[in-house]
């Protein structure tokens, strides 16, 4: 397949504000589809829902069950009926048509994916946001993105409610309960239930846009990554059938939310694109996953280091011989965490290195190739590198910056002055240090910008600095990544405070407090330390390494 960035090959979407605001030609990646043979066969016409959903009960799968919630199970037929009635909610109340941007704001449940592909088969773009951002943080990505329909699980209602006061973009709001027994108070579901159930899918180019992502940068303002129906489909014909080998009898579970494009790849557009299913989490205490894993015989779980590593340790009090394999992501894979996890359960876990950016992992092994310490190769359809700062690749052994080309490649959201850091000479550069060895296994050195990275989750030090900075105690603020042998790293702030304010521990309180109220709580600063002045070139610019230092030294 040739692609046919920008703009999609015929499906001319009626709201063209994402093609319009995709980045130029000359600033994207090399794609190549010729890594494969189900790259090289994808036609110019995809829709997600019509390949994983659609084809699926065609395909005398209608039966199987696909997801699982507690005591709710649900199968592809259920699912498909759900998610065409959101589809007529969605064009026949809402008015939307092809390209509109719709907010979806969920924790993991059945009815946050039916959401999903009822917007997919509208023909709409997905903007799934995390289940614990805040108003203002809400308002950012609806404003940024251009949304116009939101849909928000009832639990989830009052930062919605919030949100809504904050801007004027939103003009249907819908609410949903977990498994689609809500009530009134459902709205959704009751618009639906007068609904047909049945709905054909809009016929989207391969190259039309399906889902924005929003991920924080070292800006401290979220970036919109946009990824096309051919970019989630291609991931999944990589890493899920070359790594994952996932078959129909696989039930998988995992931590990451669907907002994230590790979760939403490794819980859901995996196991559906093989007939498999997923059951969703109740709670992601370690003791509980373990629970569930006995319980429900789960064959295949996608978390992050932090979450094995906790594992491991009381693995022994349960009953896990269903379970075959573990997916790590979100932040490298120690070896010690690795060969804990090995010890406790004769699992060989699979790390794997992907981007919100790229969608998913592009850098991974199979079990039986896993090398502990190392993340693995650059997976089928894909080829990475790594290079100096002239883009010269460098020789084994050498740390250098990791570029990668493949099948998927970075598309920022208006935003042409990070696509330049991002994609240079048309290759991606996630913004990782690696050193590659002679067979070609890449391990990982560390972060090559402000990001912090904790317990899987991806956090901007200038957005939690921006917080910080509008408490009147706070004369100026650096935040930086401390490291933590649970977490990998936490948020730390080393604070200058204002005249009449004294650094004390209801002080430090105080601030986490404020912190938690107004972002995400995991974004929070576990740690903050008070400091006389902050280190600063001579034109005023923080110098954060030197208090990086510090932390390492």
């Amino acid at each position: 397949m040739t692609s046919k960035l920008p703009g999609g090959v015929g499906t001319a979407y009626q709201d063209t504000f994402a093609s319009d605001n995709l980045p130029s030609a000359e600033t994207l990646s090399k794609i190549d589809f010729s890594g494969t043979p189900e790259l090289a066969t994808y036609p110019d016409h995809m829709n997600i829902a019509t390949e994983l959903l659609d084809k699926a009960v065609a395909e005398g799968f209608g039966d199987n069950p696909v997801l699982h919630l507690a005591a709710t199970t649900w199968t592809y037929h259920e699912l498909l009926d759900r998610a065409n009635r959101v589809a007529e909610v969605l064009t026949e109340d809402c008015g939307l048509v092809t390209g509109n941007r719709v907010l979806l704001r969920a924790p993991n449940t059945p009815m946050l994916v039916a959401a999903w592909f009822g917007v997919q088969k509208a023909g709409g773009i997905c903007v799934a946001t995390m289940p614990l951002l805040r108003a203002r943080e809400l308002q950012y990505v609806i404003e940024k993105a251009q949304v116009s329909i939101a849909l928000c699980d009832i639990e989830l209602a009052e930062e919605m409610v919030g949100a809504l006061e904050l801007t004027d973009s939103i003009t249907h709001t819908f609410y949903f309960s977990k498994t689609g027994t809500g009530g009134e108070a459902a709205t959704l579901e009751t618009a639906g239930d007068d609904k047909s159930g049945q709905f054909e899918t809009a016929n989207t180019a391969a190259d039309d846009v399906a889902l924005i992502a929003f991920t924080s940068g070292t800006t401290g303002k979220p970036k919109g990554a946009v990824n096309f129906h051919r970019d989630v489909m291609a991931s999944a014909d990589t890493f899920a059938r070359y790594v994952g080998k996932i078959t129909p009898d696989d039930i998988i579970t995992g931590t990451p939310p669907l907002a994230f494009t590790f979760g939403l790849g490794g819980i859901l557009i995996f196991p559906m694109l093989f007939r498999a299913s997923t059951r969703f989490l109740e709670s992601p205490l370690p003791n509980d996953i373990l629970e569930t894993i006995q319980q429900y015989k789960i064959t295949q779980i996608y978390s992050a280091p932090t979450a094995f590593r906790a594992m491991a340790d009381i693995a022994g009090d349960y009953d896990i011989s269903s379970l075959r394999q573990g997916v790590s992501a979100g932040e490298t894979l120690p070896k010690a965490t690795w060969e804990a996890f090995r010890k406790a359960t004769g699992i060989r876990l699979i790390d794997g290195l992907g981007s919100t950016e790229m969608f998913q992992i592009f850098i991974s092994a199979s079990p039986e190739e896993m090398r502990p310490g190392f993340t693995g190769k650059a997976i089928p359809g894909y080829c990475a590198r790594v290079v100096d700062d002239s883009g010269n690749e460098v020789p084994p052994g050498t740390p250098g910056q990791l570029a990668v080309q493949g099948p998927t490649g970075c598309k920022y959201l208006d935003d042409p002055d990070r696509q330049l850091v991002y994609v240079k000479d048309g290759w991606n550069y996630p913004g990782d240090i690696y050193e590659m060895d002679e067979d070609g296994y890449f391990k990982y050195v560390a972060r090559a910008d402000d990001m912090i990275i904790s317990s899987g989750y991806n956090i901007s030090g200038p957005e939690v600095e921006s917080v910080l900075l509008e408490h009147e105690a706070v004369a100026e603020c650096a935040v930086i990544a401390s490291p933590d042998p649970q977490r990998g790293n936490i948020v730390k702030a080393i604070i200058v405070l204002r005249t009449g304010f004294d650094g004390t521990n209801d002080l430090i309180k105080t601030l986490q407090d404020f912190a938690k109220k107004e972002i995400a709580p995991y974004k929070y600063p576990r740690a903050i330390a008070f400091i006389e002045e902050l280190p600063k070139t001579q034109t005023g610019k923080l110098q954060r390494y030197r208090l990086r230092d510090l932390e390492t030294s």
